[in-house]
């Protein structure tokens, strides 16, 4: 039977993680808003009102799924984020090193 590996986080790198997680997010919520402006500047339509409103929907389930802060899980995370220019890895140092690697190998696919 394989045994799962618990991963530690010392409360420095929980807070380096915390810091880049909202950074990543502040970075997603400016890109949502300058998106949702272009869109709102051609609306001349109550049919392109309601795919406002749709994308708007979209995104929100998207973001909301997305961005939950969870140390379980958060390497994942940060690979995604590295992965969609939404954080770089430099912005983790302070996280150990076998940390770093596997949010390096993990967004590259």
């Amino acid at each position: 039977m394989a045994q799962s590996t618990v991963i530690v986080w010392t409360p420095q790198e929980q807070a380096v993680a915390q810091d880049a997680f909202q950074r990543a997010q502040g970075r997603a919520v400016s890109a949502l808003i300058s998106k949702v402006k272009g869109h709102a500047s051609g609306l001349g339509s109550v049919e392109a009102l309601w795919q406002l409103h749709d994308f708007l929907s979209t995104q929100r389930h998207d973001m909301e799924g997305r961005f939950d802060f969870r140390l379980e899980g958060i390497l994942f995370v940060f690979a995604s984020f590295v992965k969609d220019g939404l954080l770089a890895v430099e912005e983790l140092e302070g996280l150990e090193p076998d940390k770093l690697a596997k949010i390096r190998a993990m967004s590259l696919f």
